[in-house]
């Protein structure tokens, strides 16, 4: 929770002043876009100068600065689907580019080189993290995701707001790094990657195809794919039906009887782990678009299908006000069940392949993983904490242009009459869900008894019972394990606990009440498994 106080105030050139709107200086960086008189526009770029105000030392950017962290030329234009159309604070997307015209790559706040970036501007968003928080986490759990640096705005002399600046999901070895599609790789492996797409909004030209399997059974729906990379107008025929038939081929196992087989089910065809780790943070969030909208894929050469980047969480960790979406409770995957009439509903994937019990053991797994340090509570608080103090003062100017904080901006699930409570609303939200998510998680995985050699849940270690009170009786399911220990830590993060073990036997657990995580360590120090138990003195 955020415990400090912000003043109304702003210092502007040395003196307090109400409710300024001009920007001198502030501790993000300014960025100052200036189109020499034309409109900036949708859909097509128009010719801008930028410059990044940036002292990497940490000391206060000044709008007097003449030592820029870039200035040059760009391209800039409108970009977003609903947000552009219902809300003043525009986004935008922009190229770095050279005199010429051509593309620059440039390295901004240390990122790798590259020239497509997104300016994203929160506006129903009003504790102006989500999108930030969100991707900062997917980064730690994920292969990729896209790098964040939150700024102020000004264009063409006028102060827009806090705004983020973005990578945009693109190819290239410091985003998604797969390999190069040329039009002439048409054959053999060359054609078996890489390739990037999505399930999103769209126009017309730019659907890939449609799945002949329908999202529910008897849905009008349909679910299209969109392409990414190669571009819809860069893609070959050739390109065009290998990737469509790798991902129908897919679905048709999925759908099959043999889906579960090691061999020839669906793991022949997809990376599991990609799968689990975009399904955890749309279930951390309960994104509201997730699975349905902005959800990219991508399969590099002669690589399986993986899930992600992550993008768009403007209106997830309590910001819906429609289909659940604010809800605390239930699973994001089930959206089809909340709102089935919904043009854009959730593909059929994500349900069967929890039909799988091993599956839906890694996804426990994982989550259980995932709580012990990225996901604690601590560290999610932390993470917190450490954007809203750095947005304590430019927050004030944004919400001085923006005079929305007391106002219903859609779909606001609530209102609040400060900034810390909208911050304090979002961390509270999320603490609140990743506890029902460790006190429901186990309701997706198949119940086996304590000590069946065949148990998928636990292939190591199993305590029961589980909830537990004093004491806990444990069962190995691996033929040795000399010197193990059992960790106990609690939500966040911290150890609570530590037991040697042998073969059979019962750990104490007086003083412990709660939810924890354990884990199974050999002597060398290698987790050997990792799973939850509720306990209760």
């Amino acid at each position: 929770m955020i415990k400090y106080l912000l003043s109304i105030c702003i210092i502007v050139n040395g003196s307090l002043s109400l409710f300024a709107q001009e920007l001198t200086s502030s501790n993000l960086p300014i960025i100052v876009i200036n189109t020499d008189g034309p409109g900036i526009l949708d859909e097509h770029k128009v010719p801008a100068t930028m410059r990044i105000i940036f002292n990497e030392s940490g000391e206060i950017n000044k709008i007097t600065d003449t030592d820029f962290h870039y200035d040059g030329r760009i391209g800039i234009e409108h970009r977003g689907q609903s947000s552009l159309q219902l809300f003043p604070k525009k986004g935008y997307g922009l190229e770095t580019r050279e005199k010429d015209g051509s593309n620059r790559n440039v390295s901004l706040f240390g990122w790798p080189k590259e020239n497509d970036y997104v300016i994203h501007s929160p506006y129903s968003d009003k504790s102006l993290i989500r999108n930030s928080l969100t991707y900062g986490l997917a980064a730690n759990i994920m292969k990729y995701a896209p790098r964040t640096q939150h700024c102020e705005l000004m264009i063409n002399g006028e102060y827009l707001g806090v705004v983020v600046m973005v990578e945009k999901i693109k190819r290239d070895k410091g985003r998604v790094d797969i390999s190069k599609l040329d039009s002439d790789d048409n054959a053999g492996d060359s054609l078996t990657g890489g390739y990037i797409l999505r399930f999103d909004k769209h126009s017309f030209n730019d659907v890939a195809w449609i799945s002949p399997y329908k999202p529910n059974p008897n849905s009008s729906q349909e679910t299209r794919f969109i392409y990414h990379y190669p571009k819809v107008n860069d893609i070959t025929d050739f390109q065009k039906n290998y990737i469509q038939n790798y991902i129908t081929e897919f679905e048709n196992v999925l759908a099959g009887n043999n889906f579960k087989d090691s061999l020839v089910g669906y793991s022949k065809y997809i990376d599991a782990d990609s799968f689990i780790d975009l399904m955890i943070i749309n279930e951390l969030t309960r994104n509201v678009d997730g699975y349905r909208l902005s959800t990219y894929m991508y399969k590099d050469k002669e690589g399986k299908l993986n899930m992600g980047p992550v993008w768009d969480f403007n209106l997830a960790l309590g910001n819906a006000d429609y289909c659940s979406g604010s809800n605390i409770s239930g699973w994001a995957f089930n959206f089809n069940d909340v709102c089935p009439d919904d043009f854009w509903i959730n593909h059929f994937w994500w349900k069967r392949l929890l039909d799988d019990e091993k599956y839906a053991a890694k996804f426990e797994k994982r989550w259980n993983e995932l709580r012990l340090g990225i996901l604690s509570d601590q560290t999610v608080s932390d993470r917190i904490d450490a954007y809203a103090n750095i947005l304590q003062q430019p927050q004030v100017r944004n919400f001085q242009k923006w005079d929305i904080l007391t106002s219903y901006i859609w779909p606001n699930n609530q209102i609040n009459d400060t900034y810390i409570g909208e911050v304090n609303y979002v961390e509270n939200w999320i603490h609140n869900r990743m506890e029902w998510i460790d006190n429901n998680i186990s309701s997706l995985v198949p119940f086996t008894s304590s000590c069946d050699e065949n148990n998928s849940t636990s292939d190591n270690l199993l305590l029961f019972p589980n909830p537990a009170t004093t004491s806990v009786s444990y069962c190995l399911t691996m033929n040795e394990c000399i010197d193990c220990q059992v960790n106990f830590y609690n939500m966040d993060g911290q150890l609570a606990k530590s037991e040697y073990i042998n073969r059979d036997g019962t750990i104490p657990l007086f003083n412990m009440n709660g939810m924890y995580i354990y884990q199974l360590v050999d002597k060398e120090g290698y987790v050997l498994e990792v799973n939850k138990i509720s306990i209760a003195n």
